[in-house]
Formats: C-alpha cells, structure tokens, sequence
C-alpha cells in the first residue's frame, strides 16, 4: 500500500481552493437530489458473495445523484462528471455503500496525485502550464482523460448514463472462495447524451427537474453488472480500465420509485462511503480507496460539525 504525503484536510482544503467553501454543502458533489426504492441481487451474485444485499431477497436502497462540481450553484448544462450514490439498508440493521461516476477510471493513482489534479484543473491561465506539468508527472491519467470526454457529456437525465464504481473489491462467498470485482451501474433503457445547447435551452436545473417528471411515469431502473477481474490484473490502481475480455454477470436490479425526503433535513446528514462494506465483502490496498474515509470525515466535520454519520 502507497502512503499519502498529503492530509485529508490538506485535500479537502484543495478542493475549497478550487470550488469554493459554501457552508452546508459537500466539498464535490455539493448538487445533488435523493431517491428511495429497492435492489434485488440474482443469484449469479449470491453466487460469487455472501453479502447480505447479494441474496436475493429485496433491500431497501437511498440513492443520490449528483454533479461533480464543489459548486452546489453551477448549472446541469456545465460539462461534468455526474455522481450515482447507493446506500443499502441490511436486514441487521447495518449499512453498505457502492459510490459510483460516470467517468470509467480515477485520474491518478494516490491522493496526492489527486490534489496536483484538482489544482492543475483550475480554471485561468495558470491552466495553460499546470495541466501539462501534471501529466509529465502522471502520464497515467492521460489515457484516462482521453476517454472521459463523452462522459462529462450533458446527459438527457442521470437516469441514462452508466455509473463506475471505480475501485475493486474482494468478493467472498459462502464456502470462503474468493475473487475480486469491479461494478458498475448500467441504465435499463440505455445511455443518451444531449448537445450542450440543447441542455442549456432546459435550464440550469434540467436534470432536477427531469427525474421528478420521469419517475411520474414510472420507476426507474438500473442492472447492477459485475466484471471479476481477470488473474494479473491490478486490483488496487483506480487508474486500470474495465477489460471486455473478462466474466460480467447480472449482479442485480435497483428500482426507485419516488423522492426520498426524510433525509437531510432538519440537520439529517447522510455519507456515502465506498469503504462502508459488510461481511463478504473485503477492500483493497487501493490508496485512493483508503483514504475516502478520512478525506470524508473531514469534509462532513465542516459542513455539519458531526464526525460520523450514517
């Protein structure tokens, strides 16, 4: 495991620098809405884990989308990564977490990587000599942003964009075998983009207002696809694409079916953590994984003074 020079609060500093401190709101993905509804798991992922959400048998699901942006007032139209947020309610009473984007890979392999990103990305003309000083440091995120154009994309709504889970995990199942898997969450009707005219001519808070009319015609629905990663693979570099070659199976079907409104009121404050996992499921020495949790308690320290929420 790589060890981070930089501190949680040093990051979370980082990210104010560039979006702006607005008291309240997450450091990234400070725009977002709540829904509630269910996931139900198949049995090819019972198969490959003992987690209690992987059985069968329906959970009750918040979800959360959002835009990438620190910014909670910057438009829906703006070029962005987009966020999917899930947090499943086990029949125990405990909680696990799956945060997704819809950029397929992390830009950099460590949180300091990281942090030179997010200031190198600041708009101005520091830009024009930051972002390429970066990539000699890190030629590792080129690839990756060569292909995260279509993905910052205006989409029709955040319910058609596929949503990346991003890190590996290790899946472990009832007789103690072992694997480890990525995820990610694919549309049931497919994945549409919109031109930024378009998107703009609908209004600063079009994908706000489109999920509200789209669940009055009905739920809606994602497939849950995990990819085992392949024996050589690298499992703990969030850089690493997702391979076409290997085994994908159905893990399930989350269906939401209306806003959720009882949280985040009244003081409420909900995390979404990937490192929140239940038995059967195990992290990875992944440094950019690792170090969520302590960047997220900072973070949810300065907006709401709690240390650690649900």
């Amino acid at each position: 495991m790589v060890c981070a020079v930089i501190t949680p609060e040093q990051a979370v500093d980082a990210v104010h620098e560039r979006f702006g401190r607005h008291t309240g709101y997450r450091a990234l993905h400070a725009k977002g809405l709540l829904l509630k509804g269910t996931f139900a798991a198949t049995s090819e992922a019972a198969a490959l884990t003992r987690a209690a959400h992987m059985q069968g048998a329906p959970v009750p699901v918040t979800v959360r989308f959002s835009n990438g942006s620190g910014d909670p007032g910057e438009p829906d139209y703006k070029p962005d990564v987009r966020g999917m947020a899930t947090k499943f309610y086990l029949p125990d009473g405990s909680r696990t977490d799956i945060v997704a984007q819809t950029v397929p890979r992390f830009p950099t392999r460590t949180p300091d990587g990281f942090v030179e990103f997010v200031r190198a990305m600041k708009p101005g003309i520091s830009q024009a000599w930051k972002l390429p000083y970066f990539l000699a440091r890190h030629p590792e995120a080129l690839p990756g942003l060569r292909g995260a154009a279509a993905a910052l994309k205006p989409p029709a709504s955040y319910a058609t964009r596929r949503y990346y889970a991003i890190h590996a995990f290790r899946w472990i199942d009832a007789g103690g075998g072992a694997r480890h898997v990525r995820y990610r969450w694919v549309p049931e009707g497919g994945e549409q983009n919109i031109p930024g005219d378009e998107a703009k001519q609908r209004g600063a808070d079009y994908l706000q207002n489109e999920i509200g009319e789209r669940l009055g015609r009905g739920p809606v629905r994602f497939d849950l696809e995990v990819q085992v990663v392949r024996q050589g693979d690298p499992v703990d570099d969030p850089t690493s694409p997702w391979r076409d070659d290997g085994q994908t199976v159905k893990g399930g079907t989350l269906e939401l079916t209306e806003f959720e409104t009882g949280r985040e009121t009244g003081g409420d404050v909900l995390v979404f953590d990937p490192t929140r996992v239940t038995d059967g499921i195990e992290l990875t020495d992944d440094p950019i994984l690792r170090f969520r949790s302590p960047a997220y308690s900072v973070s949810i320290e300065r907006r709401s003074g709690i240390s650690r929420p649900q």
